[in-house]
Order: C-alpha cells, then structure tokens, then sequence
C-alpha cells in the first residue's frame, strides 16, 4: 500500500517564540518526505528531537511575523510494529489528565465484566463508545477528557479516543492515545485513535470508524493528547491562521470492526 500525506499550517506569531511540532511519519517508517518552515517567506532553522514510540519533533524558534510550516511525505509498504516495555505497560495502565481511568473504573467494571482482556472486549469497548457519543465538531474544550466527554454524550476524535483509553486502562488493559493520518477520512483533519496492548501487540481502537484502520500512518505516540498534540508553543504566542491536512492511499479497504488491527 501506497499512502501519501501532507499537512500545511499557517500562524501569527505575536513576538519571540519556542514551537514544537508533532507532524511528521513517525520513525517507524523511512518516508520519502519534505518539511519546509518559512516566516515571512524567509526560510527558518528547525531542529528535529527524537520522542518516545517513534515520534518525532520538530521544534522552531522565530520573531514574529506569519510562519507556515508544509510538510509532505510518501510511505510505500508496512513500517515496523511498536513493541512495549515492561515500563510502557505499566505506564498505559494509570490514569493520565485526558483519561481519568480512576473515576471510570465503576462504569467499566459494570459495562464490560466478563469479557477478558483480549479482541473481543475491543470491540466491546469500541462499540460502547460510538453509540454512546455524538460526532459533532466544536462540541469539546481543548482541557474536555473522558469523563467530561461521557456527561456530555458528544464530542471529536480525540474525545473518543480518551474515552476507549480509560475505560481499557480502568479494565487493566494498558492503552495510550496516537495522532495519525488517516486515508479516507471526511472531513479530512489529523485523527486521534485508541491503541490497546492485548494478545502481545498494540492493536487500534477507534469508535470514530471514520477511516480504514490499516491505512492509518502514526504521528505521535503517548498517554493522552498531551503527549501528541501537533502544536505545542513553549514561549511566545502564535495564532493558528489556517490548516490544510491530506492523506490519501492507493485503495481503501474495507474494516472488519471485529478483527485486530496493527499500525503498520
């Protein structure tokens, strides 16, 4: 499988500013790929810093003024799977600020006693959270995690994925949030999914079922969307003027909600 991606972002920058961005194809990955940053047409120094699971970083320190970052890559074939640690499974078992597995703990114990810890509580899971949220764009604050999200019955990708993560991590599956790209997506945007640690490897949840599972490309990689936003803006302030994402594959096959699926 072929997929080709890309992503153009704009920004004004109000004065000196440190920005770090989660973008790229992860290191999983060798993809024939560009990333050019410019601020007023004038191009800018990044410097690219390794992160955990193969994200990488790409950090740019400017004045201000209009900054636009585009980045595009090409990625034929299947990448390398993510392994775990026995430190990551300990990690993706707590609860972290987006999803409070602690305070969801009685409500996953109720709705899923019973079902293991393999593919069949997946797609319990999975299927819980997308009849029980409304996809409606908006509806979330950035600071929104799981159990806001569950009172309010609604929310975006990142909301799902937060909401499947806790309830697996309040089940004792270890589970961790991804930002991809994601083929076949509409409206196309970054995507979020839920990635869960059974039967000896990460395998994707994504109550969304907006995209093809397999065709999905990782980004970031981490507890929650704290860990794998696109932007995060250490010093200074820029505003987001405008953004462009497009992920297409050479096909889009169909997704078998209750088969396993890997990143690949």
């Amino acid at each position: 499988m072929q997929r080709d991606v890309s992503a153009h972002l704009a920004f004004d920058v109000t004065g000196p500013a440190d920005m770090v961005f989660a973008i790229s194809v992860s290191r999983h990955h060798t993809p024939d790929e560009t990333l050019s940053v410019t601020l007023d047409d004038e191009p800018v120094a990044v410097d690219e810093l390794p992160d955990a699971h193969g994200t990488r970083l790409h950090r740019v320190r400017c004045g201000s003024g209009r900054l636009e970052l585009a980045y595009t890559a090409t990625v034929t074939g299947s990448g390398d799977p993510d392994v775990a640690t026995d430190t990551d499974l300990v990690t993706y078992l707590r609860p972290s600020r987006y999803a409070e597995s602690d305070a969801l703990a009685p409500t996953a114990l109720a709705e899923f006693a019973g079902l293991g810890r393999g593919a069949a509580l997946l797609t319990a899971v999975s299927s819980w959270v997308g009849t029980r949220l409304a996809y409606e764009p908006g509806s979330s604050l950035p600071t929104d995690g799981a159990v806001r999200t569950l009172l309010n019955r609604r929310g975006v990708c990142r909301d799902y994925a937060h909401t499947c993560v806790a309830l697996l991590r309040a089940l004792g599956v270890p589970a961790r949030l991804v930002a991809v790209y994601a083929p076949g997506l509409d409206p196309m945007d970054f995507h979020a999914v839920a990635e869960a640690w059974v039967e000896g490897a990460w395998h994707v949840v994504d109550a969304t079922t907006l995209a093809p599972r397999s065709t999905l490309l990782r980004v970031a990689t981490g507890r929650d969307a704290a860990d794998t936003a696109f932007l995060t803006v250490t010093r200074g302030g820029a505003a987001l003027a405008s953004m462009n994402v497009t992920a297409t594959a050479d096909g889009l096959p169909d997704d078998d909600l209750d088969r396993l699926v890997s990143l690949t």
